[in-house]
């Protein structure tokens, strides 16, 4: 027994020989090398050797294998449960990520998104077959390459459809204020609604790149477009214009008497005028349009629109009634004849028209693509009148939205006016109609269309007898 002795060295290699020797404890000491290989040292525990840090021990007997073995046993258990251990936590932190990236639509009567594939809400059957997956992957996730227009309150994309039909996709910047509740109601209230001249409402869909809106694809983009854009590629003859101011009176109009409720759009304007192929005027951005109950004769709300079109009494009072969007209507009117922006720096449309029309001047102010192509300047100055009446002061003195068709209407050529309207107007734009037909709606006797324009001014005469022209 030499344990506990400092002996240093290697062991002797002539104790391998040493077969009388029974029992051997050389722990704790400073030796080094190697334990002899030799049969009989193979019989001494794995303890006679411990405490030596430089001896290499070979250990070759059963207790010796089963300890060591059973070391091994341990670390592959441990080496087990660390991969196991990595791929759980690999595995969470996929499903994170997956989560993470997943679309989360609104609860329905709530602002809060929730886990869930985005909901896409089809309101015609163009887009029946098609899912907000291919809506995503037709326009790349929403490509940049895709963009047609931008506006205060969204960015315009083109889709193509697996028809081939093309529709635009309003990307809304933020959140519908109010409950989901409410906004998916007021749009699905916009997507029943039909006209020729409105911009429908093929679908919806709430995710979480922001609300999207589906809409007619309009080739000509919007008139403000075309009055007041960098390139002004295509020059707007008097004929052309005076169709897209029936056009977008009409879509009004319907809005106002034709709906029930009845829709207040609120941000009338020349960007909100598409037009088709064809150049027919299509009003749209219904997103903040107004429902009011055919009960109430205004609403009281915050005071919404663009400046240059909004009118001064809805300013001031935040008093909703249509006669707001006819104030802006007859902005968007001045626009046509003049060519000029209803606000353009510190320049104000509507009071240069005034300050002209006081002058007796305001003639001066008519576009020259409209001076040269126009035949009959007594209609311009018609359509003049037409405008400082929708933008008179007081709401009372405005003409109704119907009252304003009917007047361009008859300011149409001949051949014009023999092109087929919607089933909506026919009865109250045809010469057949009768005094009770126009009694409902709000128009007084004014006889048939060849003088109707005549007859209607004299209603208003003194409401325009300040602005001679």
């Amino acid at each position: 027994i030499l344990n506990n002795n400092n002996l240093v060295g290697e062991i002797p290699a002539q104790l391998a020989n040493c077969f009388s020797l029974n029992n051997l404890n050389l722990s704790y000491n400073n030796l080094s090398g190697h334990v002899p290989m030799a049969k009989n040292f193979s019989k001494f525990p794995m303890e006679s050797f411990l405490g030596n840090p430089l001896l290499h021990v070979y250990c070759q007997d059963s207790s010796c294998g089963h300890s060591h073995g059973q070391r091994v046993n341990i670390s592959k258990t441990a080496i087990a449960c660390i991969i196991l251990g990595f791929i759980i936590l690999l595995c969470v932190l996929l499903l994170a990520i997956y989560k993470t990236n997943q679309p989360q639509p609104l609860v329905k009567g709530s602002d809060k998104p929730v886990q869930g594939p985005p909901k896409l809400v089809v309101l015609q059957m163009d887009m029946a077959i098609h899912t907000y997956e291919d809506i995503m992957r037709l326009t790349e996730n929403l490509s940049e390459k895709y963009i047609i227009g931008y506006g205060a309150s969204s960015t315009v994309y083109k889709c193509e459809l697996k028809s081939g039909k093309a529709i635009a996709v309003k990307r809304l910047y933020s959140q519908y204020n109010h409950s989901l509740r409410e906004f998916e109601t007021e749009l699905e209230t916009i997507g029943s609604i039909r006209h020729r001249n409105l911009v429908s409402l093929h679908g919806f869909s709430l995710s979480p790149h922001g609300n999207l809106l589906f809409y007619d694809y309009m080739e000509n983009g919007s008139l403000w477009d075309l009055l007041h854009g960098p390139s002004k590629k295509v020059k707007l003859n008097w004929d052309t214009r005076l169709r897209i101011a029936v056009g977008a009176a009409q879509g009004l109009a319907y809005l106002h008497h034709d709906c029930n409720p009845r829709i207040i759009h609120r941000d009338v304007k020349s960007s909100n005028i598409l037009l088709d192929e064809n150049f027919e005027a299509h009003l749209s951005d219904f997103g903040i349009a107004k429902c009011v109950p055919s009960a109430k004769s205004h609403a009281s709300t915050y005071v919404l629109g663009t400046i240059g079109y909004i009118d001064p009494e809805y300013a001031r009072t935040s008093r909703l009634n249509e006669k707001s969007d006819v104030y802006s209507f007859g902005i968007v009117l001045l626009e046509l004849l003049t060519g000029k922006k209803a606000v353009d720096n510190e320049s104000n449309l509507h009071q240069l028209i005034l300050s002209k029309a006081d002058d007796n001047t305001v003639m001066e102010a008519v576009d020259s693509e409209v001076s040269v192509t126009c035949t009959d300047m007594g209609l311009v100055r018609k359509a003049f009148q037409l405008a400082l009446l929708c933008t008179k002061r007081h709401p009372s003195d405005r003409p109704t939205m119907h009252e304003v068709a009917r007047v361009l209407l008859s300011l149409l050529p001949a051949s014009a006016m023999t092109t087929p309207k919607t089933v909506d107007y026919s009865r109250l734009l045809a010469s057949t109609t009768t005094a009770a037909d126009m009694r409902g709606h709000d128009v007084t006797d004014i006889g048939d269309n060849s003088s109707s324009d005549e007859q209607w001014f004299v209603r208003f005469g003194e409401v325009i007898s300040k602005h001679t022209m």
